[in-house]
């Protein structure tokens, strides 16, 4: 009976980790959809929106430090609900908001409680699921970033289609309020909340003793004083320079150097995202059942698989329906895999098993300042080579194509620094 409860509650956890963190990527991506339309109205500019775009991932980077630590010693129920909460509630209001101070402020409370997201969900894992299981949930559950991805480029992109980009930010924060009803019901704190004995660790958190706070501290100081997992979190923010840029920036770049429509454009971008749900779910189950746990090869491969698709992407001249989308299938297989592996995997494999929380928060602060400033640079770098010719705006993406793809390269090159590491416990 008590093995019955186990699995039912190990399973109700994962879902609504993986359909609850999805939900957050919806409220955190729906600027993506609207970027066009808000430079047309006159609303901001390319530098203002990169700008603004930028401050979500700083206060995201700083939040998702912080908060890989406390979730570690958190009711992540909790948490994760009041993370999603926020962030919901400041979308219900960005519609409604034409000031570029007060909309940059709102979009950085709304990075900060997103933060809170990842690393309720990380620890969740460790909490609920065997070290032999974790890579292949951790692996599915990562499917999550995707399906975000692809529910905002479908939904949100339908919905500003049909009703203008105000009502866009409505339809994500609808989506949100619904994610925290899912979160708060089915996502579980630990085994021990429910009466059942520790999966992981042999811990009782609300009343840990002084050697096992001592023990916690120590953990989480050896990840800082770890040169690998620093390794990889440079390696993971290359990596999310080339994947933000293309979130952030792909329906825009469709649009005003292909002609492509907002809908169209949204579509094309939402291939990658599905593509990206194959390569994460499969992630982890290749590399535990195939590379016996080792993350190194597929990263690789998958790595310059990533670096090709951006080749194809922004480097062929001209309208190609099936190009752009065959680049978007590579692209989101790519992402997908390395999200999973450089995003957090390989540094929660090499540091303590008591302090995945604070490994997760390291590589996401780099992953995040790269992000934040891929987007600062790209808005620049857009609205620094945009020309009007004969009354019609005309883009240069020359030396942004370069800095995208330099970017998914450098990535690659870092995480073969970090070939042979592993666990020291």
């Amino acid at each position: 009976m008590q093995q019955r409860s186990l699995k039912r509650l190990q399973w109700s956890t994962f879902l609504s980790a993986t359909l609850g963190y999805g939900m957050y990527y919806v409220c955190r991506l729906s600027l993506n959809v609207v970027k066009k339309p808000i430079v047309e109205e006159g609303i901001f500019s390319e530098t203002e929106l990169g700008i603004i775009g930028a401050v979500l991932f700083f206060t995201y980077a700083v939040g998702k430090f912080t908060n890989g630590f406390l979730a570690d010693r958190s009711n992540i129920n909790r948490f994760m609900s009041t993370g999603l909460l926020v962030t919901a509630l400041v979308n219900l209001f960005l519609g409604f908001v034409h000031s570029f101070i007060l909309f940059a402020i709102l979009w950085g409370i709304s990075g900060w409680f997103q933060s809170m997201g990842a690393a309720s969900c990380v620890v969740g894992l460790s909490r609920w699921f065997t070290d032999k299981e974790r890579g292949s949930f951790y692996g599915f559950w990562s499917a999550s970033h995707n399906i975000g991805e692809a529910m905002t480029f479908i939904i949100v992109a339908s919905v500003v289609s049909a009703f203008g980009w105000r009502y866009g930010f409505l339809g994500a924060g609808l989506v949100g309020l619904i994610g925290v009803l899912v979160i708060w019901r089915f996502f579980h704190d630990s085994p021990q909340s429910k009466g059942l004995p520790a999966v992981n660790v042999p811990r009782a958190k609300k009343a840990m003793n002084a050697l096992e706070t001592e023990e916690f501290n120590r953990a989480q100081k050896s990840v800082l004083k770890n040169p690998a997992i620093w390794i990889l979190a440079f390696s993971s923010a290359f990596m999310y320079i080339s994947r933000y840029a293309v979130n952030s920036w792909g329906v825009f770049y469709l649009q005003a150097e292909k002609g492509y429509s907002t809908l169209d454009a949204s579509f094309i971008i939402s291939i990658s995202s599905v593509c990206g749900i194959v390569g994460t779910m499969f992630s982890g189950v290749i590399s535990d059942k195939f590379f016996g746990g080792r993350r190194n090869i597929p990263a690789l491969i998958f790595g310059l698989m990533n670096v090709v698709a951006l080749c194809l992407f922004l480097l062929v001249p001209g309208v190609h329906f099936w190009l752009d989308a065959l680049s978007m299938v590579l692209f989101g297989l790519g992402i997908g895999v390395l999200i999973c592996f450089l995003g957090g995997l390989m540094a929660v494999d090499i540091a303590p098993r008591t302090a995945s929380g604070a490994a997760l928060g390291v590589v996401g602060i780099a992953s995040y300042i790269g992000a934040g400033l891929q987007d600062v640079m790209s808005g620049v770098l857009i609205e620094g080579n945009k020309h009007v010719v004969n009354g019609v705006e005309v883009y240069d993406f020359t030396y942004i194509n370069w800095f995208w793809i330099g970017a998914a390269l450098m990535s690659v090159l870092l995480a073969l620094l970090v070939w042979n590491a592993r666990n020291r416990e």
